[in-house]
């Protein structure tokens, strides 16, 4: 018998007590093993309800033989550090999104890691829906016809002041945390080779000058195009649609469902509209699982199953680097 992946964990995040852990102790071949935070007393919580050891810092979750993985659910701005970190330690590496905020950091780790033969993967949990290969099925079977404009968009209600996508220091702003769903939906959809067209990002100087909303459009070269929304200050909207030479497709709940929910896909075409529902799936147990089976069959390419995180990164640096910025807080 195979012994378990021992995981360890970098920061008792929320993300990571909340939906992380409990898929790990409900994916076969694979255990906590450690876990380390700048507060004990939750890093003694975290060990008693999942298992594992409460250790000083993160270089002896890193030096700790009985760690083979990292969960990396820092503040994105501490995820570059410490990803090279156990990277150098030998460890496979599920670091949340984004993987770095540098696109070039992003390319040198992730070559690192292939160099190493090690694993790397960028945590969007969405893309391991059945839901997305459902629509990618139907895209390939010609359902909307050509596919002209992919729409997208990803809002969520203001956080509270304090929260850590406020601070710009600790790689806080819409594009970063909220984001990156449509662009990677939009590289999902459309597949290689998009490009930013243009960008709107608005800062609040309120929340220490940080991007609170954004719109992108992107173009391929056979003037197929995505348009995007996001932002940190709106009625909860997780959507995607496809609008294509001979119908439309639109799916409700694309990046964050609940595991109970029943997707439903609507195709729009001249015959009339056809809604198909779909089985629920826990996204977040889907996700550890495909990163528990990369590491477990030796499949050490971070970029498998089109999940290139280097991709992601360098569309996220062209909206920065082209975005026009306006800038007032909540005009209420």
């Amino acid at each position: 018998m195979t012994a378990p992946l021992g995981l360890g964990v970098l920061g008792a995040a929320d993300i990571a007590v909340r939906r992380v852990l409990p898929a790990v102790s409900r994916t076969p071949g694979v255990e906590l093993a450690a876990v380390a935070s700048r507060d004990p007393e939750r890093a003694g919580a975290v060990v008693r309800e999942f298992g594992g050891a409460v250790l000083p810092g993160y270089p002896e979750v890193l030096a700790d033989p009985r760690v083979h993985a990292v969960y990396v659910p820092l503040p994105a701005a501490l995820h570059g550090r410490w990803v090279r970190a156990a990277l150098e330690a030998g460890k496979h590496v599920l670091a949340e999104k984004p993987l770095t905020t540098d696109a070039r950091e992003t390319a040198a780790l992730v070559d690192r890691a292939r160099r190493s033969g090690l694993v790397l993967r960028e945590n969007y949990m969405f893309v391991h829906h059945p839901q997305h290969r459902t629509v990618r099925r139907l895209l390939a079977e010609g359902a909307v016809g050509r596919v002209r404009v992919v729409s997208a968009a990803f809002t969520i209600p203001p956080r509270p002041a304090a929260d850590i996508r406020y601070r710009a220091a600790l790689g806080g702003g819409a594009l970063f945390d909220v984001g990156g769903y449509p662009l990677r939906a939009a590289r999902m959809l459309l597949g290689p080779g998009l490009r930013v067209t243009g960008a709107v990002l608005r800062r609040d100087p309120a929340r220490d000058g940080v991007d609170v909303a954004g719109s992108v459009l992107l173009h391929r070269a056979d003037g197929a195009a995505a348009q995007l929304s996001f932002g940190m200050e709106h009625h909860y909207t997780s959507r995607y649609e496809v609008l294509g030479s001979a119908g439309r497709l639109r799916l409700d709940h694309a990046f964050t469902p609940p595991a109970d929910h029943r997707p439903v896909v609507v195709l729009e075409r001249a015959a009339g509209t056809e809604r198909r529902e779909l089985e629920p799936y826990d996204q977040c147990l889907g996700a550890v699982q495909a990163f528990v089976r990369a590491v477990q069959s030796g499949r050490a390419d971070s970029g498998a199953g089109g999940e290139d995180p280097v991709q992601q990164a360098e569309l996220t640096a062209g909206v920065h680097r082209l975005a026009q910025y306006a800038l007032g807080g909540d005009p209420r």
